[in-house]
């Protein structure tokens, strides 16, 4: 029994089930709770975290579990708790109203608001006593008490004010569209390269300084802009980065799966946290890697992660987990740490040596007096060195990874946050898709079309067309926001490439033209993150910036362009130009917030390879043509006459398969081998 019971105790997520027996009166955000606000005339403190989050366990055990704060709460606050996962676009609006007054965000983040909903407080993690320079809990929630109470008119201007702020500050970068000749050139990419590589860290990967996040979108950008320039500097960079995050404590060496960051400069630290997205986006530019340079190591981590995802974040339905929580047992990382006398044990004698020396365990430790494996020497290297043979190497770390798992999964577990959130789910669609282009692994475009389906399924609408964001025990809640829609339109068409099937792509364009319809804001041609009949929200946000996931204006760029050229339509094409157009100062001042649109431009300068594949049997070709890199194509084949579509249009089927490339639907003569169409489309790189 417990002593304590809130209202969270019939919510679903994870989250906000950890916080159901908090002393404190938790409410999760609806009617209820904004109307006794109102009524009681008391501010609204939200709190807004997520399940994996490691600084919001410790300001739970420390001010949420203490009775003397909770009563603090309870008599003058309307306490609610949010998952950002669930809500992000609450999570969106108060961590910008919270970085607006502080400088600085993270979670927990902690906003107080007027009982109409407007922010006029807020930070992120409090102490329960006073370090840090931070005042203690207690003492800010008295702060706001004795404000709220004396000066309510400053409040009220502060958070009108404040909400004004939020509102002009939502089309900060975005210019009116202007000519778009300028922008389609080298030398805007060469811009955005150079000051994507003024931030490269060329020692160790990545960009910029501890913490250090992945930034698959940066990688990718230089994945491609080394392809169309010929650039050895940007393949290098981009090639230094994902190998140190493999080789570094961020990837798991015992069972693969990347956490979310690295908290120092070498990625041997991570917060542990292990995210589907993440591993999602990794495993999507691993992919582009593979194809382009054909490193072995690059396909193991795909299989290796890929691996992971199945066992460890897998739904029997074939959905996607969210994530997996960085503590356990109240401790960050305890589950992925060893001490080297646990190796020993666990290892035969000079093996243990061997793989010790080769993962950096020490007596000493590297990490807290614990060990976080990682590798500080390429294998080959390592096996000259030490005078191993490289095959009985590899097997003697195989055996090692398999001893230390079997131990290790007899620890306490970190805990799954298991609700299954469609955008998240879409992402690691593609990324199935990509792996299987990449590898030819048949069990990924099963794995693709199997949660395609699921989706399409589980988070069906009431209203014809529509989604959910979220799902979980049968139960799908909250409708979808941009972002899930603008990468389920992605994964459609990336899984109707692998394919072949044309029920993806009428799909993707369905629900392209429901967003154009819900999402718009006519002024700008741009997309608001809410659909224009949600009512529980001060502002409706247009994100542009790539976050930790990329920008949904960004993809819905991206995917409205992709589809213009598949259903020649110069309305769509013309609207993602306009939308590049609008932030053609950001975009190249700013590539490390921009990957995904520089990509676009990318694109859009270099134009988009249209490859239509025909013939009775052309499975094995085309299964041939995806493994090849080519990052800016629209695909499509068909083993009959097919005259719905251009770039079918015209093309006598025969017994075997040929490759038409083209542009603008104006084919080249068709070629008979996949190594005549890429060299084809070499010879077309150019700028439009």
């Amino acid at each position: 029994m417990h002593k304590f019971s809130n209202k969270l105790i019939n919510e679903t997520s994870p989250y906000l089930l950890q916080h159901s027996h908090n002393p404190v009166n938790w409410y999760p955000w609806g009617h209820e709770a904004l109307q006794k606000a109102k009524i009681e005339n008391k501010p609204i403190l939200v709190s807004i975290g997520y399940s994996a989050c490691h600084w919001c366990h410790v300001m739970e055990r420390e001010s949420f579990e203490d009775e003397n704060t909770a009563a603090l709460m309870n008599d003058n606050f309307i306490n609610i708790k949010i998952d950002r996962e669930e809500r992000p676009d609450l999570d969106h609006i108060y961590m910008d109203a919270v970085q607006a007054m502080t400088g600085s965000g993270g979670w927990p983040l902690n906003a107080f608001l007027t009982p109409e909903t407007k922010p006029f407080y807020g930070g992120t993690y409090f102490p329960p006593v006073r370090a840090f320079n931070r005042a203690s809990w207690q003492e800010t929630l008295q702060g706001v008490i004795k404000a709220f109470s004396e000066k309510r008119d400053e409040i009220e201007e502060q958070a009108e004010n404040l909400t004004g702020h939020l509102i002009k500050s939502n089309s900060f970068g975005i210019q009116k569209p202007g000519s778009i000749e300028g922008l389609l050139s080298n030398e805007k990419l060469q811009e955005a390269f150079e000051n994507l590589m003024k931030t490269a860290d060329k020692e160790w990967g990545g960009f910029g300084k501890a913490p250090k996040f992945p930034q698959t979108f940066s990688i990718q950008y230089l994945l491609r802009y080394s392809h169309f320039f010929d650039n050895n500097e940007a393949l290098e960079q981009a090639l230094l980065s994902l190998d140190k995050m493999i080789e570094g404590g961020i990837y798991d060496q015992v069972a693969a799966g990347f956490a979310r960051y690295s908290t120092d400069t070498e990625w041997l630290a991570p917060h542990f946290e292990k995210m589907l997205y993440d591993n999602a986006l990794l495993i999507a530019v691993l992919s582009e890697a593979y194809q382009l340079t054909k490193k072995e190591r690059y396909r193991e981590v795909i299989d290796e992660t890929m691996e992971f995802i199945r066992r460890e974040l897998f739904h029997p339905l074939n959905g996607f987990y969210s994530a997996l929580d960085a503590d356990s047992e109240g401790e960050e990382g305890k589950f992925y740490v060893w001490e080297k006398e646990e190796v020993i044990m666990l290892l035969p004698g000079n093996d243990a040596a061997i793989f010790c020396d080769y993962y950096d365990i020490s007596a000493k430790g590297n990490w807290e007096e614990k060990n976080i494996l990682r590798i500080k020497k390429p294998l080959e290297e390592f096996a000259t060195d030490h005078n191993i043979d490289l095959a009985n190497l590899k097997e003697l770390l195989k055996n090692g990874r398999i001893k230390l798992l079997e131990e290790r999964n007899n620890r306490i577990r970190p805990l799954l946050d298991d609700k299954i959130l469609l955008g998240w789910n879409a992402l690691m669609n593609t990324a199935c898709s990509k792996a299987f282009a990449a590898t030819g692994n048949e069990e990924y475009r099963k794995l693709a079309i199997a949660n395609m389906d699921f989706l399409m399924k589980v988070f069906s609408y009431a209203r014809p067309g529509e989604f959910f964001h979220t799902w979980k025990n049968g139960l799908p809640k909250f409708p979808a926001f941009l972002d899930d829609y603008a990468f389920l339109i992605q994964a459609l068409i990336h899984l109707h490439e692998i394919t072949t099937d044309i029920q993806w792509l009428l799909k993707a364009r369905d629900l392209a033209e429901l967003v154009i319809e819900n999402f718009s804001e006519t002024e700008t041609g741009f997309f608001f993150y809410t659909r224009s009949d949600q009512g529980d929200i001060i502002v409706r946000k247009k994100e542009v910036y790539d976050g930790a996931v990329p920008s949904g204006n960004a993809i819905m760029a991206t995917v409205i362009y992709q589809l213009s050229v598949f259903f020649d339509n110069s309305d769509w094409k013309q609207r993602s130009l306009d939308m590049v157009s609008a932030l053609r100062q950001a975009i190249t001042r700013y590539p490390t917030s921009f990957g995904c649109w520089n990509c676009l431009l990318l694109e859009m300068t270099y134009g988009t390879a249209e490859i239509a594949i025909t013939g009775k049997d052309f499975s094995a070709m085309h299964k041939e043509l995806l493994m090849e890199f080519i990052p800016h194509k629209v695909l499509m084949a068909s083993s009959i006459e097919n005259e719905r579509f251009a770039l079918l249009a015209g093309k006598p089927i025969y017994t075997y398969p040929l490759i038409y490339v083209c542009k603008g639907f104006s084919c080249l003569k068709p070629v008979a081998s996949v190594g005549e169409a890429t060299g084809l489309i070499r010879a077309s790189k150019r700028v439009n």
